[in-house]
């Protein structure tokens, strides 16, 4: 269905057996930008907005043209924007959603052209005035939702009375114009991931789960990465630190995998808060250990030039460190930076972090840079360092390390 036709639609329902057309008239800012282009910026409760605004979702019709322009909502998203303004005792969102009103919107200037207060020759008050009508279906309503359709989505499902929310629109009689709107709006890169996770430690409030499950993660890479006692000070790859050589998501993994079946799952603090000072510790301790004992030739390098800064090395070692913990002993019985770098040198001459081939005993020669960050290239290094770990065990080394328990 064409906008005309909807517009007409909705004309043909202001009749008494369609049930009256209102007016709902909001205080309204109208911005000029360009020639003839005209903002309107205006607060409502978020849960009205339905009364008088859809979503044109993406679709094609029998000969195939293409209507609309919206994804179908997330409902993950939804729910998780949901549960934030359901539980947070004092919820924000300040971004303006953006409609696109069609021309049986009209804006009601406050002040006449010339008599507008000096300096703001491009804005003026006034009030918008917006057909509503309760049996209108959703093609049938001046206003599509250009962005911020899980918002609206989530305010209108959320159980609180009634939630205010900015809006900015705009009026036009062309589909083509909103959907050129959208694609301006959406078209943009999302935040980056790294921004996210540098941004998740000082972040309060309700968060999504996969963000939640990721801030002590991000808080445990922060303090490597800043504070001054730690060996990978500055070494990790942030936005605000650029020049790191390791990857942050490396890191992240690396510590993810440990607080969920390893060492640092002895301080998530399941019943309390998680013990980050401790976690560092054992972080610091272990990595001054991977510095002391593979030295210069491996330590800092980008990943091209040295494995043991690449995301399967950090991976993979981060599994050894949990394994040599384990075998140090329980709670907060922590290896030092000493005994971690005894357990390293068992493994040391056999690694091939910056030259060489490596052996994992399948009879395929793997060149030390054919390892790549897959899921099976780091299975294979674990595999590996675990092994020749556990086998250093039976030696005297590893029989002293147990009489000392």
């Amino acid at each position: 269905m064409t906008r005309i036709r909807a517009t007409a639609r909705a004309a043909d329902k202001n009749t008494p057996a369609g049930g009256a057309v209102q007016l709902l008239r909001v205080p309204a800012l109208e911005i000029r930008q360009g020639p003839t282009r005209r903002l309107y910026t205006f607060a409502i409760d978020g849960k009205k907005v339905p009364q008088f605004a859809a979503v044109s979702r993406v679709r094609r019709d029998e000969q195939k043209q293409l209507h609309g322009y919206q994804r179908p909502e997330v409902l993950n998203h939804v729910a998780a924007i949901r549960r934030y303004i359901e539980s947070d005792d004092n919820p924000l969102l300040p971004n303006a959603i953006v409609i696109a009103f069609d021309e049986r919107v009209k804006f009601v200037p406050a002040t006449t052209p010339g008599n507008e207060p000096e300096g703001t020759g491009y804005v003026r008050t006034g009030t918008l005035q917006v057909p509503i009508n309760h049996l209108w279906e959703d093609v049938d309503k001046p206003g599509f939702i250009v962005d911020g359709q899980q918002r609206c989505a989530a305010i209108r499902d959320a159980s609180v009375d009634a939630f205010p929310i900015c809006v900015t629109a705009f009026i036009t009689g062309e589909h083509a114009d909103q959907r050129s709107q959208f694609i301006l709006v959406n078209s943009t890169k999302p935040l980056p991931k790294g921004l996210i996770h540098e941004l998740l430690p000082t972040a309060s409030g309700a968060l999504p789960t996969p963000l939640r499950v990721r801030q002590l993660p991000a808080t445990v890479l922060e303090r490597l990465n800043y504070d001054e006692r730690s060996p990978l000070q500055h070494m990790i790859q942030t936005p605000t630190n650029p020049t790191g050589v390791i990857k942050d998501n490396s890191v992240l993994k690396m510590v993810e995998n440990s607080i969920s079946d390893g060492v640092l799952y002895r301080f998530r603090g399941d019943d309390a808060l998680p013990n980050v000072g401790l976690m560092f510790t054992v972080l610091a301790n272990f990595w001054t250990a991977v510095r002391d004992v593979f030295g210069e030739e491996a330590w800092n390098k980008p990943p091209r030039k040295s494995r043991l800064m690449h995301g399967a090395g950090v991976i993979s070692m981060g599994f050894l460190m949990d394994a040599i913990a384990d075998h140090h002993g329980p709670g907060e019985d922590l290896p030092d930076a000493n005994e971690f770098a005894a357990a390293l040198k068992t493994v040391k001459d056999d690694c091939r972090w910056t030259g060489g081939t490596w052996d994992f005993g399948d009879g395929v020669v793997w060149r030390w840079n054919d390892i790549q960050n897959t899921p099976r290239d780091i299975q294979r290094v674990t595999d590996f360092l675990l092994g020749r770990y556990r086998a250093s065990l039976t030696t005297g080394n590893g029989r002293k390390a147990k009489r000392r328990r």
